[in-house]
């Protein structure tokens, strides 16, 4: 079956059919604990844009039932890993200050196995965009997340606003970034996908409109 898929490594978008992908189930009992027929499931992927064509590889544990003459994986699925790459991090351009992505790929990295510690590299994270690409420098981040209020546009101030006021996460905003804080799996998720619209929004939107005034001044140039 043919699907959408944006792959992790180019961010190209493009239908994955099956000249893309394969999967493989390996079935087992073994008199393993839960004494059932259980099954790990790897399926893989080959990004079609030419310029990339990396590898994307991903696994699932789960039980299996017997039907129609063969062995199938059947939910829902008990583990999951992102075998290649190992995270779910977008691949940003270099323009983006090393620092942010360095702590936005970590966050990214840990979210599964430790989510307020993904939380607090992306509070981290936050700051650092906060700092650099709007240069308001405070004493803590909800103070820096208030100066934005007049700088950006409603609609990203109410994202911001929103995810900043949920759970624990709003309940630390005013303690130093670098505290653990408690938080569940969703909300470090939130997180992340908060700085990736940022990231995308502010620093690759900014990039992109100075490549096309750059080519309407070379065009301009050249016709004097």
């Amino acid at each position: 079956m043919a699907f959408n898929w944006i792959c992790p490594y180019c961010s190209h978008s493009s239908t994955i059919t099956e000249q893309n992908q394969s999967g493989s189930l390996h079935y087992f009992n073994h008199n393993n604990v839960e004494n059932q027929e259980l099954g790990v499931y790897v399926n893989t992927i080959v990004c079609p844009n030419n310029d990339c064509r990396q590898v994307t590889i991903s696994a699932k544990l789960g039980h299996t039932i017997y039907s129609s003459g063969r062995t199938k994986f059947s939910p829902p699925v008990i583990q999951s890993w992102r075998l290649k790459p190992s995270s779910s991090a977008l691949a940003f351009p270099d323009y983006v200050p090393l620092a942010v992505r360095q702590d936005y790929e970590e966050a990214c990295s840990i979210v599964g196995l430790s989510p307020k510690a993904s939380a607090t590299l992306s509070r981290r994270c936050l700051q650092g965009i906060i700092r650099d690409y709007w240069k308001i420098v405070k004493g803590r981040l909800v103070d820096e997340i208030e100066a934005l209020q007049e700088k950006i546009d409603p609609d990203t101030w109410d994202a911001i606003d929103a995810v900043r006021k949920i759970g624990n996460i709003g309940a630390h905003m005013e303690k130093d970034i670098n505290i653990i804080i408690e938080v569940d799996p969703e909300e470090a998720q939130l997180l992340i996908e908060l700085i990736e619209t940022l990231i995308k929004d502010w620093y690759v939107a900014r990039h992109k409109r100075q490549e096309h005034l750059v080519k309407i001044k070379a065009a301009a140039e050249s016709k004097k």
